[in-house]
């Protein structure tokens, strides 16, 4: 287990290696996309799509709103439908209306059994067959067809326009009228819509029953079920996941690693004086709860307008902070303090391991820190105000709101932020020199910190890395580099790194212990996280090879989560160890509850989606929100509020600091996360997915089942859990601000002791 350097030379290789292969993938993926025709005609001669609108169309809609309003391919928002299903579903609905006309002479619902047996056949060969000719790159539908197409292409010029007898329709969906003011852009919207649907249910080229997105959406008219390798692969994966999980808890038991030394008598860090770089964090994190407020109230706005649309309870709401802008702020928030949290922890830890402070620190953390604060406000300010004024397509890309999910920021103030990651890696790598130059128990630790930052700030590249006119299942592919790597891989990476240093610092986990484990917990989490991104991606217009890796490695994605309750209690005992630790009491509390959400969020309810299978079915449902908000708040959020809290203790006036609050703040969290999660998304999404399985993609996503009695009453049961996590953040900020008072006036203490004392 000490032997670091043979750990260190198997990380480097499976790093290595898994990259390449997720590049390999990136290459199949980008061959054997969906192919995007240069005009779709009819048999007639009608030309219903020209070259460059597809690209054209894909602009539109990510100018629009995007993965904020509604879905493609299921990725996106869950309130408006996913489009490529509804368009499929509306598309073979009005073709089989057609033939029942043209030859019985009667509605479909009219006719005899063997009547509609007969055109839902003629429906299945018709839409399946691939009519693309790669040499004109053109795509052919037959008169009929063509006739449904153009029907449906109205439909959806008319939503995203102003026609009147849509206004319900809008209201369901959350979205305003003439949100493409532009009827160029409503027609490519259109065509980016057909061609989604169009990929989603054509066989590939040489293949039977095998769509581009294998067969994603569900949809029993046209012949779209699981294939079979979507079935074979989701049990393969389930079997590799118990053995994994049998073999780490094997060499768990096995393995005999040093036992924690005895704590210190005293609080080595309680005479700690901050440098002035590291007084110069303390910014940052009354920041953080700033963006906390700010995405929790933007979350209260965005669940309700499940139930009234473009209003909060009777106030037209939507017409100043539409559904597009409330949820983007809310999900890129979440991002953004998270980051920023973990980020400030970072400057703030590095003077104190290296002992030294570099000349002009303090300067380069201000500056830094006005530069992100301005590309925050920066890229919210003209990402709602594009949205309100509908711009146009170059606006919304390059300063406004691109319309993908948590990546949604202009792409002007992508640059700015990468810029402003590499200056944060500078910083923290100076300021860290000394320790990484000097030989020492934990400089392997030192190490696996800076190693995380620089590919945090490097792997943000990946936000760069497609255009305007990128292939979508491309643009897929970049963005959960990003969204997996980034966020769910190397922060995690940075901060697990960070929290075993804070703990060999406090003299809780000896050294040479911390430095083997964290690098052999990396290995396993790496091992079957680079290519366990490919889990996200299995019915974006993907190889079916996307399928079986995806599958087998993102099982093991799982397998380190078994033992996080060991570590979890192990933490528990660390908090225990002697009277002074007390007073990292709620950090390390943090921490657990990291763990446990760990186990429930990342692990139950993320294993829970992670199988083809299951995906099949829930991608695009509120079991995915589930997830979501289990994993990403109970995860990383409670990560960040731990490191805050560790760092603020050691910025604070001791006096000021306050048990109880934080005690307040803790449980409310975590009980709130809990009642929203298992009240109200885990119910809806069990609801959703059984409407996707008994009937279609389109049905579980449609107005008449999203707002249905038992889906809004699902919705309101959120309210009882918003209510509770929303008194945690208000605790959260009241101890922060109380710090903040008591550190500009020393004589508050009393008072400010007084008043938490009132609080209870």
């Amino acid at each position: 287990m000490h032997n670091t350097r043979k750990l260190w030379i198997w990380l480097a290789l499976i790093c290595v290696l898994s990259f390449a292969a997720l590049g390999w993938v990136g290459r199949e993926i980008f061959v054997h996309a969906p192919p995007i025709p240069t005009q779709v005609v009819s048999s007639d001669g009608q030309v219903l799509f020209s070259e460059g609108q597809v690209q054209q169309g894909q602009q539109s809609w990510l100018s629009a709103g995007g993965q904020q309003l509604g879905s493609v391919w299921g990725h996106g928002s869950y309130l408006a439908p996913d489009w490529s299903a509804d368009w499929l579903h509306r598309e073979a609905v009005a073709l089989r209306a057609i033939w029942a006309q043209r030859d019985f002479g009667a509605a479909y619902e009219h006719l005899q059994p063997r009547q509609q047996a007969q055109l839902d056949a003629l429906l299945k060969t018709e839409l399946r067959r691939n009519t693309y000719d790669a040499g004109s790159g053109s795509i052919s539908l037959s008169a009929d067809r063509a006739a449904a197409v153009a029907q449906v292409a109205k439909h959806y010029a008319d939503l995203f326009g102003g026609e009147p007898a849509l206004d319900a329709l809008r209201e369901q969906y959350a979205m305003p009228a003439n949100i493409l003011r532009d009827a160029t852009d409503r027609q490519d919207l259109t065509a980016f819509f057909f061609w989604s649907a169009w990929s989603a249910v054509t066989d590939r080229p040489g293949e039977s029953n095998l769509s581009y997105t294998s067969n994603w959406p569900h949809e029993p008219l046209v012949g779209n079920t699981p294939t079979t390798g979507t079935g074979v692969w989701s049990i393969a994966s389930v079997i590799l996941m118990l053995g994994a999980i049998a073999a780490m808890i094997f060499f768990h038991s096995t393995s005999h690693e040093a036992g924690d030394p005895t704590p210190p008598k005293a609080d080595p860090l309680f005479n700690f004086k901050a440098t002035p770089s590291m007084l110069a964090t303390r910014k940052y994190f009354y920041v953080v709860i700033a963006l906390i407020l700010a995405q929790v109230g933007m979350g209260v706005i965005t669940a309700h307008y499940a139930v009234e649309g473009t209003s909060f309870f009777g106030i037209p709401l939507g017409e100043i902070l539409p559904f597009t802008v409330s949820r983007t702020i809310h999900t890129q928030f979440a991002v953004l303090w998270i980051a920023t949290a973990w980020l400030a922890t970072g400057l703030y830890i590095a003077p104190a391991i290296s002992g030294s402070e570099p000349k002009y620190q303090r300067l380069g953390v201000n500056v830094l820190f006005y530069a992100l604060l301005i590309i925050v406000a920066g890229s919210t300010v003209t990402g709602w105000l594009g949205t309100l004024q509908n711009i146009g397509n170059d606006y919304s890309f390059w300063i406004g709101n691109q319309g993908l999910e948590y990546t949604s920021m202009g792409r002007v103030w992508q640059i700015l932020l990468f810029a402003g990651l590499l200056i944060w890696v500078t910083l923290l790598g100076r300021a860290l020199m000394p320790a990484l130059r000097t030989p020492s128990e934990s400089r392997g630790l030192i190490a696996m910190v800076f190693l995380a930052a620089l590919c945090i700030g490097g792997f943000y590249a990946t936000s760069l890395a497609w255009g305007q006119k990128t292939h979508y299942a491309m643009v897929e592919y970049w963005r959960w580099w990003l969204v997996h790597l980034w966020v769910e891989g190397f922060f995690e990476v940075f901060a697990t790194a960070v929290i075993a240093l804070l703990f060999t610092r406090l003299g809780l986990i000896r050294a040479a212990t911390a430095n083997s484990a964290i690098i052999l917990e990396t290995i396993v989490f790496l091992f079957g996280g680079i290519l366990g991104t490919l889990h996200h991606l299995y019915f974006t217009g993907t190889p079916t090879s996307v399928i079986a890796i995806g599958a087998m490695f993102s099982a093991l994605e799982v397998v380190p989560l078994a033992m996080i309750g060991v570590e979890a209690w192990r933490n528990y005992q660390r908090s225990q160890a002697a009277p002074w630790v007390r007073a990292y009491k709620w950090p390390i509390l943090c921490f657990i509850a990291v763990g446990f959400w760990n186990v429930v969020g990342a692990g139950l309810l993320g294993f829970t989606l992670n199988t083809p299978i299951a995906l099949y079915y829930m991608q695009g449902m509120n079991m995915t929100a589930a997830h979501g908000h289990a994993a990403l708040f109970g995860v990383y959020g409670m990560l960040g509020i731990g490191l805050l809290l560790f760092c603020l203790r050691g910025l604070a006036n001791h006096g000021a600091w306050s048990d109880k609050l934080l005690a307040l703040t803790f449980w409310s969290l975590n009980i709130g996360l809990a009642m929203m999660v298992f009240m109200s998304l885990v119910p809806a999404g069990v609801y959703q997915a059984w409407a996707s399985i008994s009937e279609g993609v389109w049905f579980a996503r449609s107005p008449a089942f999203v707002h249905s009695s038992w889906m809004e009453t699902f919705v309101w049961l959120r309210v009882p859990g918003d209510i509770v996590f929303a008194l945690g953040t208000l605790f959260l900020a009241i101890f922060a601000g109380r710090l903040l008072i008591v550190q500009r006036n020393p004589a508050a203490v009393a008072s400010a002791n007084a008043f938490a004392g009132k609080t209870m």
